[in-house]
């Protein structure tokens, strides 16, 4: 089959979802399909297009697959709705004019965020006569909205229009949980509920594998053989690190014990300025990819808190990734979504509503007392997660998808 791929990250840029589509490329390619991917110049890590990539609006590279065409993103200031959603205008127009090049394909596969690739994927799809894919990774704008990002009750009609057409417009949905499932198909109604498939991300067991606790990483952030609980990932609104914050708090006088957060975003600053008083918090920037399964390792316990409601309309990359690290999860989610069915079926961690200082605490004071029940509970993820979450099984459901929309003749 001949494939083109809309996706707002592609490898070496290094957000999750892009290591996501990075991946399911290549393996499709492995199966010997040709793919064609649009996609942003790398900007991600400073929110700015890397050095090495600027001075063009448009770069094109061949590929032995196939090709990538990497456009200007726009990069904004993330705070400002205003200016992200015109970026995203901005980014899926070039992108569309770039993706209608090339001719007919046997299929099109757009992702989002941002939701404006969905009509991007749809003048693509009709330009080249491949049926559309749209892949959700978070319902939006739910999200938004839960978070109050979004308030403006004109930009809301806008977003649930296009939102709504974008479901209409694809030949299929593919989204990563139940939870969410059940959301767009409220929204694009039971007569088209066949259109929305769930296929979950994957992670890779072989490059993200346990690993000694005590890690070159450790050593970096002059930590020791203390117990190490991390927040690896964005840091933006979506998630509640204020239970982080008032972890430490608690905890500030126990020498045995360091919070990390590891990663970036949008409200680091204000989280920072939340741990300026507490000696057991440190902060360390997002490290390169080949360092992932040493940083994950660097953990004894791993946190996923997401604030209320967004638990259904996102389901973090990185619990997978944990999973396979081979480390404990603390969760801190609504309860009966995603993320909370995956903790206690692969039995690696807990679980607590969300939103909840006193619970959090407690749930982490009982995991960071036991160590064999850590130990338990990684192992048991790992194996949860190896069974259920190959890159190839992904990627051989989206060729299986693709060849029931598109059947040879």
């Amino acid at each position: 089959m001949k494939l083109a791929v809309l996706c707002p990250h592609f490898a070496p840029d290094t957000a999750p979802t892009g290591e996501v589509i990075t991946r399911i490329v290549l393996e499709l390619a492995e199966l010997g399909h040709e793919l064609h991917v649009v996609t942003a110049l790398p900007w991600y890590l400073h929110h700015r297009v890397e050095r090495g990539w600027q001075g063009k609006a448009v770069r094109v590279e061949r590929t032995e697959w196939g090709s990538i065409t990497r456009v200007n993103p726009f990069p904004t200031d993330k705070r400002s709705i205003a200016r992200r959603a015109s970026a995203f205008i901005g980014f899926s127009a070039l992108s569309g004019m770039c993706g209608l090049r090339g001719g007919r394909v046997d299929g099109v596969l757009a992702m989002s965020p941002p939701l404006t690739l969905g009509a991007t994927g749809w003048g693509v799809h009709v330009a080249r006569r491949g049926p559309l894919v749209f892949n959700v990774q978070d319902v939006f704008p739910d999200a938004a909205i839960e978070l109050g990002a979004v308030t403006n009750t004109h930009l809301i009609r806008v977003a649930r229009g296009l939102e709504k057409a974008s479901y209409r417009a694809a030949d299929a949905i593919t989204v990563l949980s139940e939870d969410m499932r059940l959301n767009v198909v409220g929204k694009l109604g039971a007569a088209r509920e066949s259109k929305v498939r769930i296929i979950p991300n994957f992670v890779d067991a072989e490059v993200i594998a346990p690993v000694d606790r005590l890690t070159a990483y450790r050593a970096e952030l002059g930590i020791g053989d203390e117990l190490v609980v991390m927040y690896a990932g964005n840091v933006g609104l979506s998630q509640s690190l204020d239970l982080l914050i008032a972890a430490a708090r608690e905890l500030v006088d126990d020498p045995n014990v360091v919070f990390v957060v590891n990663g970036g975003g949008s409200n680091l600053d204000v989280i920072k300025a939340s741990a300026r008083n507490l000696p057991n918090v440190r902060f360390c920037p997002y490290q390169p990819r080949a360092r992932i399964a040493e940083v994950l390792g660097t953990a004894d316990v791993h946190l996923v808190p997401l604030r209320a409601g967004l638990a259904r309309s996102s389901v973090p990359s990185k619990m997978y990734s944990i999973l396979a690290a081979g480390r404990p999860i603390l969760a801190s989610v609504d309860s009966g979504t995603e993320v909370e069915r995956v903790v206690r079926q692969a039995e690696a961690g807990l679980a607590v509503q969300p939103d909840s200082p006193a619970l959090f605490i407690a749930a982490l004071r009982e995991l960071l007392a036991n160590g064999e029940s850590r130990a338990r509970m990684g192992e048991s993820g790992r194996g949860w997660v190896t069974r259920w979450m190959s890159p190839a099984a992904v990627a051989a459901a989206y060729e299986a998808l693709f060849c029931e929309l598109s059947p040879s003749p």
